[in-house]
C-alpha cells in the first residue's frame, strides 16, 4: 500500500484533502482539547497538523510515505506555521519518541490489516502518558458478506475500538453514523483519554 500513498501524495490531490476534520475543529473550538503538544498519526495532507498549529499547538506529523512528508512540509509553509515532520512507521517506530499530550489518528488504524493493528497499538502507546487525549476515527460497520473478502481491512467492526483501547483509555464514542444504503457503510469518531492506571 505505500506505493499507493507515495503515488496519490505525490502526483495527485487525494479525494481525502478536504481540508482539517469537523470533529478535531468542534472539539478545538469548544475549549474541549485545548493548545498542548500533539501528534498526528499518518499526517496525510497535512490539513489537521497545519489547523493545530495555527491554533497554537505544538504539532509533529508521523506518515510512512515520503510524498505526504514532503508534502505537508509544503504546506506549513504555505500556511506560515511550524510542524515537525517525520517519516515513520506507525507499527515499527523508530524516530518518534512521547509522551504527547494528545494524538490524532484520522483513517490510518482502520487501514491495516488486524495483526499490523495489534503492532500499531504496541507502538503508539508509549506515546502517551495518563491523561493523553486520542482522537480516533475510522470507517466501522459489520462487514457483509460479500464486503469481507476484498475490504476487511478498510473498516474496523463495531467494538474494536473498544476491545482494542479499552484496557488503556476511558473511551467516548463522539459521533458515529451507520447506513447500509451508502458505501463505506458507517463511521466512527472516539474521543479517548488515557487513564492513569497503565
Amino acid at each position: 500500500m505505500k506505493w499507493f500513498y507515495e503515488l496519490v501524495y505525490g502526483r495527485f490531490r487525494a479525494p481525502w484533502d478536504i481540508g482539517p476534520r469537523k470533529e478535531l475543529v468542534e472539539l478545538v473550538e469548544a475549549g474541549r482539547i485545548k493548545p498542548c503538544k500533539a501528534i498526528d498519526l499518518g499526517s496525510g495532507t497535512a490539513s489537521n497538523v497545519v489547523f493545530l498549529a495555527q491554533r497554537g499547538f505544538d504539532v509533529t506529523g508521523v506518515d510512512f510515505a515520503a510524498a505526504a512528508v514532503e508534502l505537508g512540509r509544503k504546506r506549513a509553509a504555505e500556511a506560515g506555521v511550524t510542524v515537525n515532520f517525520i517519516q515513520d512507521d506507525l507499527t515499527n517506530l523508530r524516530h518518534v519518541s512521547g509522551p504527547f499530550d494528545l494524538l490524532v489518528d484520522y483513517g490510518t488504524l482502520d487501514d491495516l490489516t488486524p495483526p499490523n493493528r495489534d503492532l500499531y497499538l504496541q507502538n503508539v502507546l508509549p506515546l502517551t502518558r495518563p491523561g493523553s487525549r486520542f482522537v480516533l476515527y475510522c470507517f466501522e460497520w459489520e462487514p457483509r458478506w460479500w464486503e469481507r473478502p476484498f475490504f476487511h481491512n478498510m473498516a474496523c467492526e463495531p467494538g474494536e475500538i473498544e476491545r482494542r483501547f479499552g484496557p488503556h483509555f476511558d473511551i467516548e464514542c463522539y459521533m458515529r453514523n451507520t447506513d447500509y444504503s451508502q458505501w463505506p457503510a458507517g463511521q466512527a469518531v472516539y474521543l479517548m483519554t488515557k487513564l492513569r492506571k497503565n
